[in-house]
């Protein structure tokens, strides 16, 4: 009778050891599963999410020269149109992550920060010059980057920003979801993305 009951208890141990082993393989499979998972998910948002907008600048140059003090002066003149395409885009890819598979978490350390682009076309128009005072490389350089300082101040002041975070929080909700789903934690920095809410904020945080 003894070894019949020595025997019976030996059988459960072995029964619930390899269940509780075939458990943790299992644990261990889908752990696995849901870290690809959630990779594959960062290398799919990994790419240049761009907002364009058209802007238009009149700009007026004028510049004198004195010849023989402020009696005489040498004059030039013109008028710039200017039609430019101005973009705000980021780098996905150039995200940096950490991914803590025992404590379930994925921390964003690093987005990059938004890349405004601005390709100006410039058309001249009313362009008069002294002969003292004639159109010189350097004044044409000094079109473009006044020109290039005001549309930069525009893009900032316009909805480009805006709607250039929205498309960034769209991107990062995808990564949001997944890691919800899935029982994750998503952080960045030191703030925990736990609510759309904390995904916008952290979306205005970057744009600003």
């Amino acid at each position: 009778m003894k070894k019949v009951l020595v025997g019976a208890i030996i059988a459960l141990a072995s029964v619930l050891i390899y269940k509780s082993y075939a458990d943790d393989r299992a644990q261990q499979s889908i752990l696995k599963e849901n870290t690809m998972l959630i990779q594959q998910e960062l290398k799919q948002v990994s790419k240049l999410i761009v907002t364009e907008g058209h802007f238009v600048e009149v700009y007026n140059y004028a510049d004198s020269k004195e010849l023989f003090g402020a009696l005489v002066t040498a004059d030039k003149k013109a008028l710039v149109v200017v039609n430019a395409e101005a973009t705000i885009s980021y780098d996905l890819s150039q995200i940096e992550y950490e991914m803590d598979e025992a404590q379930k978490m994925i921390h964003i350390k690093v987005i990059p920060e938004p890349e405004i682009k601005i390709n100006p076309d410039f058309e001249y128009y009313d362009v008069t010059a002294d002969y003292f005072n004639p159109f010189k490389a350097e004044d044409y350089n000094a079109i473009k980057q006044n020109v290039t300082t005001s549309l930069l101040k525009k893009v900032s002041a316009s909805s480009l920003k805006s709607n250039a975070e929205n498309r960034l929080i769209s991107e990062l909700s995808r990564i949001y979801m997944l890691t919800n789903t899935l029982g994750w934690t998503l952080t960045y920095g030191q703030e925990k993305i736990d609510s759309a809410k904390a995904l916008e904020a952290m979306g205005k945080t970057l744009i600003d």
